[in-house]
């Protein structure tokens, strides 16, 4: 599928059982809008979209402060991220629409961030990005990756649960750690072809 398809064209991954050319995840899916996504690893010619997305990220859906506030700042951050992890991105056409990457690639143990589109939220979108994070890190051999989250953002902490993720951290602060070990069954499911997953 080529990012230029139109929406009506959307890729049917009933029948498929993968190629040697798309692991770790197949790199297509069909959100729940019945709308073909194309997953792939950042590009550095993506950059700019990526500073265009952060910088009309909406406060509202902004958490732990982040992404920062102002040109500057997000710039300032997105390089320190992108010289430190590994990154994947989602595209609707040619529209990036979110992002995920796990950081620093030199530790065992990786950060998780996820951003969608709030304009594609509930779509299933940020799961998809997780799960591909989840299939590269453990591909990258690392053990295990581990987030952050609002301990109030009760939908944000079903979401990692249903991923696989556990709370490690309860001391009652306004953050939650979780913890997801990636020689976990779950990998495996991750890594599958379309036609082998549950």
């Amino acid at each position: 599928m080529s990012t230029g398809e139109p929406a009506a064209a959307a890729w049917d991954h009933t029948n498929c059982t993968g190629t040697a050319g798309c692991p770790p995840r197949c790199p297509r899916f069909v959100d729940r809008a019945g709308a073909p996504l194309l997953v792939r690893p950042f590009q550095e010619t993506d950059r700019d979209a990526l500073l265009e997305f952060y910088d009309g990220y909406p406060s509202a859906h902004r958490s732990m402060s982040l992404p920062p506030l102002g040109r500057q700042l997000i710039e300032s951050w997105l390089d320190r991220l992108l010289e430190r992890g590994r990154h994947l991105v989602a595209h609707r056409d040619d529209e990036l629409v979110g992002h995920v990457a796990y950081s620093p690639r030199s530790e065992p143990v990786a950060e998780l961030v996820v951003f969608v589109d709030p304009a594609y939220h509930d779509r299933g979108i940020g799961t998809e990005l997780c799960r591909h994070a989840v299939a590269h890190a453990a591909a990258d051999g690392h053990e295990a990756l581990q987030l952050y989250v609002d301990r109030s953002n009760e939908r944000a902490i079903h979401v990692y649960e249903t991923l696989g993720f556990q709370a490690v951290d309860d001391n009652g602060e306004d953050l939650l750690e979780m913890r997801l070990d990636l020689d976990d069954g779950v990998v495996a499911e991750y890594q599958a072809f379309p036609a082998d997953r549950n």
